[in-house]
């Protein structure tokens, strides 16, 4: 992406930012960053008419400052009264970090504080951590000594940690499924691609909004702590217009798995893996959330959503030309495969609409019913419900990975 002019007013102490991308393709991204941030009298500055909210340091105790730059923005380093790290958002967020800070379970790494301009956030303030080992690079340790166990009891402990999140999360907003901005949205995303491939779905209404975390990743969570921050660089080229589901939140974890697996060039199956995150998040997450419903493939399930976390893999590579990010390209290679085995299992659930549509039609035209005739259409009906369970049952499950399709 080239930068081009930017026609947007930045909050005082910043400059707006306009990146675009080829002209076949409608991606934008537009970003604020600090005008100056050298030395401790640029943060008064660059402070001086913005909201703060929650702990901040105070602009005149500062007494020095390091500029980290990040995948997700810059961080700065503040010696102050203690030493804080301030972790600039370059673009618009679902203005919810508050709320899910709010929401998240006693333990969890959360902003303390921040600032905002007109609403919008522009920085979280948290303590400086130290380093501590993460479930990342606990699961890669044991993916490269092909360490089966060991991987799936970190998995099983971070899917547990996701659902303790999503209970606390449930009872801080919840607001009905929106699955036609899901499928709009992934159809921006395949038409700016260009991928070869559609996917649309019905969805569950197991499956409701809640405070969705947007992208979560296995480094995200140490031992039962869960680290809560920004969003990802393909929510600036895409900004999103609707709320999330938690199951979005699980496949990113899923995904996240799948890049460590890729990253580590394991030997270990990775069925077994995802079972055990997926286990431990139905362990601790809402039981509707749960559900065999909300897994449900034929409706989207867990698997459109990792199938949208490639898609903004994919999204983000195409933005700095970074080339094919794996193992994305992969999984959507089987992707085909996967719809064209769906689209199969349907000749069953069609078969199951219309023996259930011929013994009901039977039975309104022979009533009031004789023993002799009620007996075809029951066959029928009985057909209907054998066919339909068969057809649920040819759903692949959740912890199959498109690859293995």
């Amino acid at each position: 992406m080239s930068q081009v002019e930017s026609d947007e007013e930045a909050p005082p102490g910043f400059v707006a930012l306009r990146f675009a991308g080829p002209k076949r393709m409608r991606m934008m991204a537009r970003m604020i960053e600090p005008e100056s941030l050298s030395e401790p009298a640029d943060w008064s500055t660059m402070v001086e008419e913005l909201e703060p909210w929650g702990q901040v340091p105070d602009p005149d105790s500062i007494t020095s400052l390091q500029k980290m730059p990040s995948m997700r923005g810059l961080n700065a380093i503040l010696q102050a009264d203690s030493i804080w790290l301030a972790e600039f958002i370059p673009w618009v967020s679902d203005g919810r970090i508050r709320a899910r800070a709010k929401a998240a379970p006693e333990g969890s790494r959360i902003p303390i504080g921040g600032y905002s301009y007109e609403g919008r956030d522009i920085v979280i303030f948290r303590p400086l951590e130290e380093d501590i080992e993460d479930s990342a690079e606990i699961i890669l340790n044991a993916l490269r000594s092909d360490d089966a166990e060991a991987a799936e009891v970190e998995l099983r402990n971070s899917g547990m940690v996701l659902g303790r999140y999503h209970t606390k999360a449930e009872a801080a907003r919840l607001t009905p499924s929106d699955q036609s901005r899901w499928n709009a949205r992934n159809q921006w995303l395949e038409e700016n691609l260009r991928a070869t491939f559609l996917w649309r779905a019905p969805f569950s209404k197991d499956q409701p909004c809640t405070l969705s975390l947007m992208d979560v990743r296995l480094s995200d969570i140490s031992g039962d702590s869960l680290r809560i921050g920004r969003t990802r660089l393909a929510d600036a080229l895409r900004v999103p217009v609707c709320e999330f589901p938690a199951m979005r939140d699980l496949a990113s974890l899923a995904h996240d798995l799948s890049r460590l697996h890729h990253d580590a060039a394991s030997n270990l199956e990775l069925m077994p893996l995802r079972l055990a995150l997926i286990e431990g998040w139905k362990s601790t997450a809402p039981p509707e959330w749960t559900s065999d419903d909300a897994f449900y493939s034929h409706r989207g399930g867990l698997a459109i959503w990792e199938y949208e976390q490639c898609l903004m893999d994919v999204l983000e590579a195409t933005s700095h030309q970074s080339g094919a990010p794996q193992p994305a390209m992969e999984i959507l290679r089987h992707v085909q495969v996967y719809q064209k085995k769906m689209f199969g299992n349907r000749t069953f659930g069609g078969l199951s609409g219309m023996a259930a549509f011929f013994g009901l039609v039977t039975l309104y035209h022979t009533f009031p019913w004789t023993p002799s005739e009620v007996i075809l259409p029951l066959v029928f009906l009985g057909a209907s419900a054998l066919l339909m369970r068969f057809y649920r049952g040819m759903s692949p499950p959740p912890e199959q990975p498109f690859t293995m399709i």
